[in-house]
């Protein structure tokens, strides 16, 4: 292999990672049919690798993969049609995609359309999000089945169901009516904010950020505030920021991970956080905020608190007082064991994990037992801790997090 064609290997590599996931939403809605769509995805790339050499990297790579894919697949329905009882239809179609005009321009938006599409309310709840994550996003089954705490094969099987029922039902390809937003906004905001979590805390693998999630997030947060200025939408946006604005701060130079109380917060960006803090306030200013925009708000009290020790704990409780009425969920049970025992003391948290856990609810988040550890550790009970860290450590399949409890079991060895 040639140095030259190595290297237009590696660029074709590269506007995968960076495009894929666009130029696939474009072809979903010009073919209106995802496995089409992911076949002629996959063709424009493997014909890009021969055609890119020969002729050069074009100017724009995007238009020219979402052209080749539209050609191949158009080349796919003429073939089917030759042995397909409904050949007349495919036929049809084939023309009509032939006669179809697509602009560049358009393809942004198209990702946004694509969710709104997986959100369609004709589909299940507990598939709308998966198929987004899944199409819109590119994470994998196993990503995604670790942020539902599920299987992998049950994740899947929403996923072909999902498609099949957008297919039969004829499921439009576009961003809903004004009228029709507030509806369609619940599982819209749910898809953008865990695409951002998978950024900004990545399931598993070798980093513990993915930065093109994070960016990916808060862009479609900005365009849907621009489409409705609602002030949950205002409140994703701004807990995405406020979180965004500590990520340099997370991770050593050497890649390890550095928690909350120990970042140096002069790395904080300071731009994402006035930014963030002032969403903040107008979403609460409306009085008609909901559960991002009290997560919002705890995150600015952290971004606000010039260092650890100056952090208003009481405050904090107290907002997740309100989330919990609000959306009762142990993971927010959790977070609020955290702040209770920074806030009371170490026992007091252990207590409310030990809750928690007691009555079988997060027995498989590796996060629940990394608390409960912590306390343990924190209150000098060693056998307890290290019993928690072995129980995190056995769930969490991200490298920096299992390097950082490992540290954490040595120190527990070393203090005995």
């Amino acid at each position: 292999m040639t140095l030259e064609t190595e290297g237009v290997k590696q660029q074709v590599e590269a506007v995968y990672r960076q495009e894929s996931r666009r130029i696939l939403a474009t072809l979903i809605r010009l073919l209106g049919d995802f496995d089409l769509a992911e076949e002629a995805l996959h063709e424009a790339f493997f014909i890009a690798v021969e055609r890119w050499q020969r002729d050069g990297v074009p100017a724009n790579p995007r238009a020219w993969l979402v052209s080749t894919g539209r050609f191949k697949a158009i080349d796919v329905l003429r073939r089917r049609a030759r042995f397909a009882a409904s050949q007349g239809q495919l036929i049809a179609q084939a023309e009509a995609l032939e006669q179809s005009e697509w602009n560049d321009e358009d393809v942004e938006d198209d990702r946004l359309r694509l969710i709104f599409t997986c959100c369609h309310p004709a589909l299940s709840a507990d598939a709308q999000v998966p198929l987004t994550l899944r199409e819109v996003c590119d994470l994998t089954t196993e990503e995604i089945a670790r942020a539902f705490l599920s299987s992998p094969s049950t994740i899947a099987q929403r996923i072909v169901r999902a498609k099949t029922k957008i297919r039969d039902a004829k499921i439009p390809y576009q961003v809903p009516s004004l009228a029709e937003l507030p509806e369609r906004l619940d599982s819209v905001l749910r898809v953008i904010y865990l695409v951002f979590n998978e950024g900004y805390s990545a399931s598993l693998g070798a980093s513990l950020t993915r930065d093109e999630l994070t960016a990916e997030a808060i862009r479609l947060g900005r365009l849907l505030l621009e489409l409705l200025p609602d002030p949950e939408v205002m409140g994703l946006l701004a807990l995405m920021l406020l979180h965004e604005s500590r990520r340099q701060a997370r991770v050593s130079e050497s890649g390890e991970l550095v928690l909350l109380d120990a970042q140096d917060r002069s790395c904080w960006n300071p731009a994402l956080i006035a930014e963030g803090c002032g969403l903040v306030e107008r979403a609460l200013g409306t009085g008609r905020f909901g559960p991002y925009g009290l997560q919002a708000a705890i995150a600015a009290v952290h971004a606000e608190s010039a260092t650890a020790e100056d952090t208003d704990w009481r405050q904090i409780v107290g907002l997740y007082d309100l989330l919990l009425r609000a959306v009762p969920s142990a993971v927010i049970e959790l977070n609020r064991a955290v702040a209770v025992a920074m806030r009371d003391g170490p026992l007091a948290g252990l207590e409310l994990v030990e809750g928690i856990l007691g009555r079988g609810d997060l027995l498989d988040y590796h996060l629940a037992h990394s608390a409960r550890a912590d306390f343990c550790r924190r209150l000098g009970r060693v056998e307890q801790a290290r019993e928690a860290y072995l129980r995190a450590l056995a769930l969490t399949q991200q490298a920096p997090e299992r390097r950082f409890i490992e540290r954490r079991l040595k120190e527990l060895k070393g203090a005995e």
